[in-house]
C-alpha cells in the first residue's frame, strides 16, 4: 500500500528517497548497523549480563600514569587484539618497554609469543579460554572476555557454554565448548559455511590450555608476578579519571572519527595535568625523564 502510493506520487524527491531505502535494505551491511544515527557504534560487553553501546578506548600508560599510546575502536572489539599496537606506539613515543601489566584479555597465545620475541614480560593472569588452542587462522569467531562468551562472525553471542574433554587426559587438552542459537543459524547468510543445514546444534570449541601458556602459568606462580600484578589497579584508576573527570564516559560526536578526536584531546589534557602534578611534587626534574620509563599498564 505504502509502496504503491509512493510510486504513484508526483513527488520526485520522495520517490528517489524511497528507491535509496530499497537499495540500502538489499545490502548485507545493513545488518551490521545497530544505530540509525551512528553506523560505527557497536554493542560491547562489560560482563556476561552487562552490555553497552558505543566505543572502546584502549590505552597504555607508564608507571607514572602518563598515557603513551591509544587505540579507539567500536564497542565489540576484543581488548587483547591491540596489545602489539599499543606497545609499538609506545616505543615510537620513546618508551623502552620491558614489562606490560594488563587484564586477562592480554594473555592470549599470540600476545605471549610476540612478548617473548621482544623480551617483554606479560603481567596478566591467564583466562584459559583465551588460548588459541586448536583454532586455525582467523575464522571470524571472537572470544569476548568481559562476557566470557564467544561471538560468531555475524555478531551473535553464544547462548551457553560447557567444559568438554577428560580432565586428566595428558594427550589432549580440555576445551570450552560454546553453543549458539540454531534458529538464528538457520536464517544466517553463512549457514552453508558455518552452520550445516539440518544440524541439531552449532558449537564452537576452544582449547583450554596450550603449550605456549604453560610457561606463563609457571611465571604466574612467582613472587615477582604476584607483587607486580597488584599494581594493575592503576590503569582502572586512570580510566575512571578520564571518564568521570573529563567526560570520556560519553561520546560527544557521531562516528569513530568523532570518538577519536574526543579521546585524543581528553588524553592530551590528562597527560598535561599529570605532568604538572609530578613537577609540583618534584618527582621529576625534566619531562625527558619520562622517556626512560620501562613499564606499561594496559
Amino acid at each position: 500500500m505504502l509502496e504503491r502510493n509512493i510510486t504513484q506520487s508526483d513527488n520526485i524527491k520522495l520517490q528517489n528517497k524511497f528507491n535509496q531505502v530499497k537499495e540500502l535494505l538489499k545490502n548485507d551491511k545493513i545488518k551490521e548497523i545497530q544505530s540509525v544515527i551512528d553506523e560505527d557504534a557497536k554493542l560491547g560487553y562489560k560482563s556476561e549480563t552487562n552490555s553497552f553501546f558505543g566505543y572502546k578506548n584502549h590505552i597504555a600508560m607508564t608507571e607514572d600514569r602518563i598515557i603513551t599510546a591509544i587505540e579507539i575502536t567500536s564497542g565489540e572489539a576484543p581488548d587483547g587484539k591491540y596489545l602489539k599496537d599499543l606497545i609499538e606506539k609506545s616505543k615510537k613515543n620513546g618508551i623502552e618497554v620491558d614489562e606490560v601489566l594488563g587484564d586477562k584479555a592480554y594473555a592470549g597465545k599470540e600476545n605471549l609469543e610476540y612478548a617473548k620475541e621482544e623480551g617483554i614480560k606479560i603481567i596478566s593472569r591467564m583466562n584459559p579460554v583465551i588460548s588459541n588452542g586448536n583454532r586455525t587462522g582467523d575464522d571470524g569467531f571472537e572470544y569476548i572476555k568481559d562476557a566470557d562468551m564467544v561471538k560468531c562472525p555475524m555478531g551473535h553471542l553464544c547462548i551457553r557454554k560447557s567444559r568438554t574433554g577428560k580432565k586428566n587426559d595428558t594427550t589432549k587438552n580440555q576445551a570450552m565448548t560454546y553453543y549458539f542459537d540454531i534458529e538464528k543459524c538457520k536464517e544466517c547468510k553463512l549457514k552453508g559455511q558455518c552452520y550445516k543445514e539440518n544440524a541439531k546444534s552449532k558449537t564452537y570449541s576452544i582449547s583450554i590450555l596450550s603449550d605456549t601458556h604453560k610457561e606463563q602459568k609457571e611465571f604466574e606462580e612467582t613472587e615477582y608476578f604476584k607483587e607486580r600484578i597488584k599494581q594493575r589497579y592503576m590503569i582502572e584508576a586512570k580510566n575512571a579519571e578520564l571518564k568521570q573527570s573529563h567526560g570520556l564516559d560519553k561520546c560527544k560526536y557521531l562516528g569513530l572519527s568523532g570518538m577519536r578526536m574526543q579521546t585524543y584531546f581528553t588524553v592530551f589534557v590528562g597527560n598535561i595535568k599529570r605532568i604538572m602534578r609530578l613537577m609540583e611534587l618534584k618527582m621529576v626534574s625534566s619531562l625527558t625523564v619520562f622517556y626512560s620509563l620501562r613499564y606499561l599498564y594496559i
